[in-house]
């Protein structure tokens, strides 16, 4: 069965690289981020260089494709030796860029993505000024789901000086949606 699930996954990432069809893009990439859910998938997917098929992904013009890659990270970085290859390939600033997305699936999945690749290492990038700002403006979001999951970020992984620091840029900044008065 394990060579037949190879086999399987590697059919998918072939169809994927050879298909013109976006629609059919779109479906492989969503059934690869399905196959990220499952630990015993990692060693193939790593094996297939899908890492690095999601990343690339992460830059395509089709909002599915990004929602579908960064979902597909967002399983993967569970895994130690994922989140170390995503770190080492400079994975966090094109996930960061995913918080401006429009779509709300792509917008979890990017903050819980940063969540999962936190180390003491790449903390610094992580929760970088902007990133917090971003943060802030989410844990006013509409959206029940965005706000605590921001709200998670800050209080788990941003310090308070981080927080305060970007409170006070957000005052003196034209940038985004304004904060509500207090």
């Amino acid at each position: 069965m394990e060579l037949g699930r190879l086999e399987y996954l590697q059919a998918l990432v072939t169809e994927f690289q050879a298909t013109d069809s976006p629609d059919a893009k779109e479906q492989v990439l969503a059934n690869l981020a399905n196959f990220a859910y499952d630990p015993r998938n990692y060693g193939h997917l790593r094996q297939l260089q899908v890492l690095d098929l999601f990343l690339d992904a992460l830059t395509e013009d089709s909002e599915a494709l990004v929602e579908f890659a960064i979902g597909g990270l967002c399983n993967l970085c569970l895994d130690k030796t994922n989140k170390d290859y995503i770190l080492e390939a400079n994975g966090v600033e094109p996930v960061i860029n995913c918080l401006s997305s429009s779509n709300e699936e792509t917008v979890m999945s990017a903050v819980t993505t940063l969540m999962y690749l936190t180390t003491t290492q790449s903390r610094q990038q992580t929760t970088a000024l902007p990133v917090v700002e971003c943060m802030l403006r989410f844990s006013l979001s509409a959206s029940r789901r965005l706000s605590n999951l921001a709200t998670v970020f800050l209080e788990d992984y941003c310090t308070p000086l981080q927080v305060e620091e970007a409170r006070n840029l957000s005052k003196h900044t034209a940038v985004g949606i304004p904060l509500p008065k207090d």
